[in-house]
């Protein structure tokens, strides 16, 4: 064999292993998730004692989705109920008023000009935490929908899992084909990397959240600061939970089910957008990281299909069956939910334009452009 066939021979040897461990590292953590991991929708005590409960949304441009969310936050018998303004121009804070109107508890607030170092979400949350007087502080994204006993199914988890900050993972719901796409490639990076029980461990690395439902302890959430812990970080979830934990707090995350769900993006445009914001942040801020990042999942998911290689059946199977497993496990059933597995060997090339927003040195959101 000469040197040429050698190196050729090697190199697939490592495609092989690296391809065949990646893709049995997310199914075993998967199974693992699938058993362990908390539901909001599955039978639970109630809690010894009901503290106090502001419930907090941050709200920019978010005019069509106010009516859902606060019919669903202000069926919920939080304390206080309190959406913040944050300089929107479709009339979401007049919208938001009158639907608070005549409801004790309910109130909207005009947030403050933007200092300098400060995310927008970061300080709208700020402001919100400062105007609350919760003992149980529970950010909301506006895009997300609560259903009867969604509190009291959190209050009952935080209780139980002895969290500072309880993140939930919303059930991700699809409302066009575009945003079928991408859209709930959320929940396999959520479900399938990071196994439940190592969030009990006392490792940074296995702190994660997910900012559409972000529940504290009053308490704990003051002593760090609030959020100018991560005052001008976009990937602000992830970095709240890893630096609460490195403080020694307890992080923890429970499923929606079909207690809490979201529609995060209105399509696939839009779904590249919102994910380009914090890829970058997701890879460590490093685009060495993030190019990699696509060959792996390139040589996972696409190249199975482009050339034949030992173990390039497994991993055709195994793309095709993932996304799918990972609906059933998020509650995501309905057959068009399951046939997204399908778009398995699709999946890295449909990502790409994520990846190239995320290379650029500034990134626009929400009318407002942040450096990189």
């Amino acid at each position: 064999m000469s040197w040429g066939q050698r190196t050729t021979s090697l190199a697939r040897s490592l495609l092989t292993g690296f391809s065949l461990g990646y893709t049995a590292y997310r199914a075993a953590t998967l199974a693992v998730n699938a058993v362990t991991f908390p539901r909001l929708d599955r039978p639970h005590a109630p809690p010894r004692r009901r503290p106090r409960v502001s419930l907090l949304t941050p709200a920019r441009d978010e005019v069509h989705n106010v009516p859902k969310l606060l019919h669903g936050l202000l069926t919920q018998g939080a304390d206080e109920v309190i959406l913040l303004d944050d300089g929107s121009s479709d009339g979401t804070g007049d919208l938001a008023r009158e639907l608070c109107a005549g409801t004790p508890g309910a109130r909207v607030i005009s947030g403050t000009p933007l200092p300098e170092g400060w995310a927008g979400k970061n300080w709208a949350c700020q402001q919100l935490a400062q105007a609350a007087s919760g003992e149980v502080l529970i950010f909301v994204d506006a895009d997300v929908e609560w259903h009867p006993g969604a509190l009291e199914a959190l209050l009952a988890e935080l209780e139980r899992s002895g969290a500072d900050l309880l993140s939930c993972w919303p059930r991700q719901n699809v409302g066009s084909s575009g945003e079928r796409l991408i859209t709930p490639l959320i929940d396999m990076y959520l479900l399938s990397l990071l196994p439940y029980p190592a969030m009990r461990l006392p490792l940074v690395a296995t702190a994660t959240a997910v900012g559409q439902v972000m529940v504290f302890r009053r308490d704990s959430y003051d002593a760090v600061g609030g959020h100018r812990l991560v005052q001008g970080d976009v990937l602000e979830d992830v970095l709240f939970a890893k630096r609460l934990k490195a403080r020694g707090y307890r992080v923890m995350g429970v499923l929606g089910g079909e207690r809490i769900g979201v529609r995060m993006y209105q399509d696939y445009a839009t779904s590249v957008s919102g994910y380009a914001k914090s890829w970058l942040p997701v890879h460590g801020n490093s685009r060495l990281l993030l190019s990699l990042a696509l060959a792996g999942q390139f040589c996972v998911y696409t190249l199975p299909w482009m050339m034949d290689f030992p173990g390039a059946r497994v991993l055709r199977v195994a793309g095709l069956a993932e996304r799918s497993a990972v609906a059933w496990v998020a509650g995501r059933r309905q057959p068009a939910d399951l046939a997204e597995g399908l778009l398995g060997p699709l999946g890295p090339l449909l990502m790409l334009p994520i990846y190239r927003k995320a290379m650029r040195k500034k990134v626009k959101w929400k009318g407002r452009v942040y450096q990189q």
